[in-house]
This record gives C-alpha cells, sequence and structure tokens, in this order.
C-alpha cells in the first residue's frame, strides 16, 4: 500500500506558476512510476503528465507541453509539478498517482493503482 499526499494548490492569475509536491510514504517510492492527472468540473479524469521511477523519461499531455515540468526526488520520496504560465482552463482538482510497473510510461487512470487525495488549482483570468 502506498500512500499520496499531495500539496501546494491554490489561486492564482493567469500567467502565474503554482509547484505541486506529493509525498509518498508506505511502500518504496522507488519502485513506482508517477503520474499527474487532473479533472475540471463537469469533465472526466485527464492525464497531465508522468515520470519513470529513476525519472530519466518523462511524457506530458499536448495541453501542458512547454509549461509544465514533472520531476520526482526518490530520496525524498516526492514528485513534483512545476506549472508556468498557467492559464484559466488548467482549473481543476489536481490528483498525483503511483504505478506499479515502472518501465512504461502509462496515461490511462486505470493503469495506476494508488491515488492522492487531490488539490485544487483555480486560475483566473
Amino acid at each position: 500500500q502506498v500512500q499520496l499526499v499531495e500539496s501546494g494548490g491554490g489561486s492564482v492569475q493567469a500567467g502565474g506558476s503554482l509547484r505541486f509536491s506529493c509525498a509518498a510514504s508506505g511502500r518504496t517510492f522507488s519502485n513506482y512510476a508517477m503520474g499527474w492527472f487532473r479533472q475540471a468540473p463537469g469533465k472526466g479524469q485527464e492525464f497531465v503528465a508522468a515520470i519513470l521511477w529513476s525519472g530519466g523519461r518523462t511524457t506530458y499531455a499536448d495541453s501542458v507541453k512547454g509549461r509544465f515540468t514533472i520531476s520526482r526526488d526518490n530520496a525524498k520520496s516526492t514528485v513534483y509539478l512545476q506549472m508556468n504560465s498557467l492559464k484559466p482552463e488548467d482549473t481543476a482538482v489536481y490528483y498525483c498517482a503511483a504505478d506499479r510497473n515502472t518501465w512504461v510510461l502509462h496515461t490511462a487512470p486505470v493503469s495506476y493503482d494508488y491515488w492522492g487525495q487531490g488539490t485544487q488549482v483555480t486560475v483566473s483570468s
């Protein structure tokens, strides 16, 4: 079992930046690939970014590519999401997730085994 706790959400104006952290506990963090997803009001869950266990490979949704950066620190059992140039359409609840398959970057929520509680981001124009 892995417990994930996100932090860093909040409200920001368009063009601003936020940084999320997701702290993991319970199992060896480096055994998991990690991902970020989001869900806007009235919409389904959307893939944002994912990173392999080593941090050597990442992938991003087209909608955030060039603006968001995912990274991880296995020594701190933490994954981060740096979000720059935020837009109103980035408004959503953001979730981190852990995937026991450490060698493939999955973008489908069903591929992830553990989820955080979510943190709200509101971007105003």
